[in-house]
C-alpha cells in the first residue's frame, strides 16, 4: 500500500494539484486582507478565523473537492491508463484507496494552509492599518480543531465526488454533481434540512446549535467513511465507463 500511495503522490506532484491547493486558500486570505482594511475598529480574533473557516466550509471546500477529484480521476481517464493499472499485480482496491487517501490529505493540507494564510493576511492588514489589529488572545488550537471538524464533516462530500469522478471517464458528471451540490447548498442556506445535505455538512460545524454540529459530524464523518469504503469496493469490481 505504501508503494501505491507513493506513486499516487508523485502523480499529484506532477499535476496541477499543487496550484489548486495554493490558489483556493489564497483567495480567501486575499478577501480577509481587504475586508480587514475596510474596517474602522478592531474585532476579536475569533471573528476573523471563524469567518475564514466559514467561507472555506461553505463554498471554497466543495468547489475545491470538485476540481481536485476531477483532476485526480482525469490523470487515469485522460491517457486511458486504467486498463494498465488494473492489470498490475496489485489489489485493485489499493489503487482506489490510494486516490482517496491522497485527496483527503490534499484537502487537509489546504485546510491548514487556509488558516496559515488567513493569519498572515490579518497580520499584513494590521501592519498597513494598525488600529484594526484584532483584540483578545489568539487561541491557536481552537481554529485548528474547528477546521478538523469541517474536514471530518466533508468526508461524505468527498466520497460522493470521488466516486462519481472515478466511475465515469467523462469529467462532466463529476462537475455537474459538484456544481449542483454547491448551488443548492448556497440557495438553501437557511433550510433546517441542510444538516442532512452533504454539501452543507461542513459549514454546520460553525452552527451555534449543538444538535446540528453533532448530526453533521456523525453523518459527514461516520456515514461518509462507510460510503467511501463502499465506493472503493464498488469501483474495484467494475469497469470504468
Amino acid at each position: 500500500m505504501i508503494a501505491v500511495l507513493t506513486v499516487e503522490a508523485r502523480k499529484l506532484n506532477r499535476s496541477l494539484a499543487a496550484l489548486l491547493a495554493i490558489a483556493a486558500p489564497s483567495l480567501i486570505a486575499i478577501f480577509v486582507f481587504f475586508n480587514l482594511l475596510r474596517g474602522g475598529k478592531p474585532q476579536p480574533w475569533e471573528m476573523w478565523t471563524q469567518s475564514s473557516t466559514g467561507i472555506w466550509a461553505f463554498f471554497m471546500l466543495p468547489m475545491s473537492v470538485t476540481a481536485l477529484t476531477a483532476l485526480v480521476a482525469h490523470m487515469e481517464h485522460g491517457p486511458r491508463a486504467w486498463d494498465h493499472l488494473r492489470a498490475l499485480p496489485v489489489a485493485r482496491w489499493k489503487l482506489y484507496a490510494a486516490k482517496a487517501v491522497c485527496v483527503i490529505a490534499v484537502v487537509a493540507a489546504m485546510s491548514l494552509l487556509n488558516l496559515a494564510l488567513t493569519l498572515g493576511a490579518i497580520y499584513g492588514a494590521a501592519a498597513v492599518k494598525p488600529e484594526i489589529m484584532p483584540t483578545g488572545p489568539l487561541d491557536g488550537a481552537a481554529p485548528v480543531v474547528l477546521m478538523g471538524k469541517v474536514l471530518l464533516a466533508a468526508i461524505l462530500l468527498i466520497a460522493i465526488q470521488l466516486w462519481t469522478a472515478l466511475r465515469f471517464s467523462s469529467f462532466v458528471p463529476a462537475l455537474a454533481v459538484g456544481i449542483g451540490g454547491t448551488f443548492f447548498s448556497v440557495v438553501a442556506t437557511a433550510a433546517k434540512q441542510g444538516v442532512f445535505f452533504p454539501w452543507q455538512m461542513p459549514v454546520n460545524m460553525l452552527s451555534t446549535e449543538a444538535w446540528r454540529v453533532n448530526a453533521a459530524l456523525a453523518l459527514g464523518g461516520g456515514v461518509g467513511t462507510v460510503v467511501l469504503l463502499l465506493a472503493i469496493a464498488h469501483l474495484s469490481r467494475r469497469e470504468v465507463l
